[in-house]
């Protein structure tokens, strides 16, 4: 029963692992909602930002913020927002392959990408790929906090108000539902008065001009204003990202639970079969040897 010993420690093996993984399906289940609760908290602020930049690109258009320049250098910056731990799936795994892409459109172009990595796994595979990473911010834990995130893509915000880059794209994996999340790699610089127009879904906008008494003058509340839009935009990506994270988690969890399942179900079944056939075995010897006597 050499053989049957083994199987049985292969079962007790696997129903260990299940649990581990049921555990971290619960568990996912529990982050996932206060993920998307975080989430959608914070699309107020970024919808009612947006449509105040919006309004006042309008309302000032003989003042340009820099973030709403083109500039004409060719290198560019991506802010790859990934996860800090695994066993989510393909999350990071689709954004990454499509960010390899993007990063040898850019090299092929005559280009140098600038890389600011939010997350241990985009850290990581960048410094694989041997990319210029300016900044980088890891382990962020649960809950993200703009102040954690401000500094490192300040860098790239900086260099793109110094003509240094020619676009900023933010790459991350956009929320759709439980089921199903989208790797999105969007520009983020240029600003253009059109796109936030867009975005914002205000039709009021295109009904009536907008105008302000600024204080303490134009150029200042503007230039605020558009560097908090941008690092709303930022912070919203790291939110979606948490979000899709919990829920790919899960669904792997809950995938890796089902497996095992099967798994110890096809292992009792052999253990089964070798035991039947031990006995089996063992009644032909009995009779066998009776049938001698």
């Amino acid at each position: 029963m050499a053989a049957g010993k083994e199987i049985r420690g292969k079962i007790k093996s696997v129903e260990n692992t299940k649990k581990i993984t049921k555990a971290m399906e619960m568990v996912s289940v529990s982050k996932m909602r206060k993920a998307q609760e975080r989430m959608r908290a914070a699309r107020p602020y970024a919808t009612k930002i947006r449509d105040i930049a919006a309004h006042l690109g309008e309302a000032n258009p003989e003042y340009t913020h820099a973030f709403m320049k083109t500039n004409e250098a060719k290198d560019v910056g991506f802010i790859v927002v990934t996860t800090d731990k695994g066993l989510c799936g393909g999350l990071n795994t689709n954004l990454l392959r499509l960010l390899t892409g993007k990063l040898r459109d850019v090299q092929t172009a005559g280009g140098t990408p600038l890389t600011v990595a939010i997350g241990g796994k985009g850290l990581g595979f960048l410094n694989r790929m041997n990319a210029k990473v300016v900044s980088h911010v890891t382990h962020l834990g649960d809950t993200p906090h703009l102040d954690k995130l401000i500094g490192p893509v300040k860098v790239l915000l900086d260099a793109y108000a110094e003509g240094k880059l020619g676009a900023v794209y933010l790459c991350y994996t956009r929320f759709i539902n439980t089921m199903k999340q989208e790797s999105v790699i969007e520009p983020l610089l240029p600003l253009s008065n059109a796109k936030i127009r867009d975005e914002a879904k205000a039709g009021a906008t295109g009904t009536h001009s907008w105008d302000y008494i600024y204080e303490p003058d134009a150029q200042s509340v503007i230039d605020e204003l558009l560097v908090r839009y941008v690092e709303a935009l930022v912070y919203q990506a790291v939110a979606e990202n948490m979000a899709s994270e919990q829920s790919a988690r899960m669904v792997a969890m809950k995938s890796a639970t089902d497996n095992a399942g099967n798994v110890i179900a096809e292992l009792k079944l052999v253990y089964n079969k070798s035991r039947q056939a031990a006995i089996t075995k063992e009644l032909s010897e009995i009779v066998a040897g009776a049938a001698a006597v």
